[in-house]
Formats: C-alpha cells, sequence, structure tokens
C-alpha cells in the first residue's frame, strides 16, 4: 500500500491506495502547515491512524507527504516523527503542497498551479517537479490573495468602518468580533495566539458572502485579491500544459473563484480534486510506475 498526505493550513488528509490504485483508507485532522498551524505534527499522526485504521502497516511500501516548505528543514522532520510514531516502515518522501494539488487534478507531467486556500502560491510543474514558485512565502510577509490575506483584510475593513478611517461595512456584524475596536483587536489577538495564524482564515467565507452581497469593502478586498493571485500566476510566465486550480477558495464556487477566472480570462483551467489522492499517485508512480494507476487512484478518490 501506498499513502498520500496533503498536510494544509486547517486541515490535514490522508489517502491509503493499493497497488492498483484503489482507495484503502481515509483519514482527517487539523492543519499541518508548520508556519501557520498550532500543532502540526499531533494532526500529521491523527490523520496517519485514522486512515490505517485496520489495515497492517506491514503492507506499506511508501508514503509522500504534500507540505508547505517541501522537505527540506521543520515540515519533512515533523513528517518523518510521525510517520514513525504511526508505526510506519520505512521513511515518507515530502513534497511541496502545490506538486500534490496538480497530480491530484491531472496525470498530465506538466502545468502549472495556483493555489489559494489558507496560504496562496504559484508554482509551474515539469516532469512531475516544482521547477519554478512565486509567492507562497508565509502569512506574515506573503501568501498575498490568501485566506488568511483576506481574513486580515476583512477585520482591518471593520476597524477602519468603526474609528472612521473606511466605509461602512457589514462586516463589523458578520465577523461577530465586537462591536468596538478594542474589544475586535483583542478578540482577534487571543484567537491567533490560542489557535495560530491560520485561524484568521475562518474569517475569508464570511468576507466573500458579504461581497456577494454588494458590501463595498468586502467586493474592493476580493477584487483585490484576486488580481494579487493572478499577478503571482503570471510572474511565473508562459508555459505547457494545464492550470490547476487549488485551494478551497478557488475550488469552491466562491465568489473570489469567479473573479480569478475571470482576471485570467481566455486561460484554460481545471480545478483541483483530492490533494491526498495527489501523493497517493506520486507514490504509485515511483513504487508502481503507471500512468493508468495514477489515473484509477485520483479518479477513485474523486468518486468516492
Amino acid at each position: 500500500m501506498i499513502i498520500g498526505v496533503d498536510g494544509g493550513g486547517t486541515s490535514t488528509r490522508c489517502v491509503v491506495v493499493g497497488e492498483d490504485g484503489r482507495v484503502a483508507g481515509r483519514g482527517h485532522a487539523g492543519g499541518a502547515n508548520v508556519v501557520s498551524a498550532a500543532d502540526p505534527a499531533a494532526n500529521l499522526l491523527a490523520a496517519l491512524r485514522e486512515a490505517m485504521r485496520g489495515l497492517d502497516p506491514a503492507r506499506v511500501v511508501g508514503g509522500v507527504f504534500g507540505l508547505a516548505g517541501s522537505g527540506a528543514g521543520r515540515a519533512g522532520r515533523l513528517a518523518a516523527e510521525a510517520w514513525r510514531a504511526a508505526g510506519l516502515p520505512g521513511r515518507p518522501f515530502v513534497v511541496a503542497d502545490v506538486l500534490v494539488a496538480f497530480a491530484g487534478a491531472t496525470a498530465e507531467p506538466d502545468g502549472t498551479v495556483l493555489l489559494a486556500g489558507t496560504g496562496a502560491v504559484a508554482a509551474r510543474i515539469a516532469g512531475w517537479d516544482v521547477v519554478r514558485v512565486a509567492d507562497g512565502h508565509g502569512w506574515l510577509v506573503g501568501d498575498e490573495g490568501s485566506g488568511v490575506w483576506i481574513g486580515r483584510q476583512a477585520v482591518t475593513a471593520a476597524l477602519k468602518s468603526l474609528d472612521g478611517r473606511g466605509v461602512r461595512t457589514d462586516l463589523v456584524d458578520r465577523l461577530d468580533l465586537g462591536r468596538s475596536p478594542d474589544e475586535i483587536v483583542s478578540r482577534v489577538y487571543a484567537q491567533v495566539a490560542d489557535q495560530g495564524p491560520a485561524s484568521l482564515g475562518r474569517f475569508a467565507p464570511i468576507a466573500d458572502e458579504a461581497a456577494r452581497y454588494g458590501d463595498e469593502a468586502a467586493i474592493a478586498i476580493l477584487i483585490d485579491a484576486a488580481r494579487r493571485l493572478t499577478a503571482t500566476a503570471r510572474a511565473l510566465g508562459p508555459g505547457a500544459g494545464p492550470m490547476v486550480l487549488a485551494g478551497s477558495l478557488l475550488t469552491q464556487p466562491t465568489e473570489l473563484a469567479r473573479l480569478v477566472r475571470a482576471e485570467l480570462g481566455d486561460v484554460e483551467t481545471i480545478p483541483a480534486r483530492d490533494n491526498a489522492a495527489g501523493a497517493a499517485a506520486l507514490g504509485l508512480r515511483v513504487a508502481f510506475p503507471s500512468a493508468d494507476a495514477h489515473r484509477r487512484v485520483i479518479g477513485d478518490a474523486h468518486a468516492a
């Protein structure tokens, strides 16, 4: 069996597949982004254990983790530690989260990924390898147009509305953080201290909904986010293959996704499907090279 793991900012998903690409187990836990998640190590282990429930660890011949920050440094160490703690043999490969997003959407070897979820990044893929990256620098200094970025802008817009620096916005009520700047600031800082910066991303769907209802401040935030995301993708330059739109903000029927597609114009895009299945498909390509198995695992995972 092969294990595939997708460790995002707010959730971790795990898929176990057989040699033929059929899904044998699934697991889910909280976020595993080493920059923004509160306890990535525990969440990786929880997802692995849930996915392997009732399965024999001795049958596992490999695994691929898709994590922000790729295989070097802390992300790689946490993946190896979780793997050992789950009682699994050997050591997993750790690759960039954008690569598993791409592999979960298509069996083509070349293309582009634009990802906007908790974080945001664009990457060029060639021969199943990440050859160029734009942004993905984390919530504090990058990830422009991401869920955390949008959430932070939404809080800022509410504060500006209350203290007279910005337009009146329904975000004050929708965010439900209080009615005074001091109260909002206090609650946001406490939330980040307790749950990590990724928790700011929960305000992004609120801003998206407000924009659909015509809120001026929310519309401005999403237009800005869409332009930043498409600028990130265009920074990679032209390239062969499909463009995969990944991350919850671009794969769900959001206002942001609509704006991004409009900004991209005639560029043909396909939505990401199951990133954990993409990680498993990459593992299958190494252990049992077969494009058919790749297509089967991402199709089987999507159908399930």
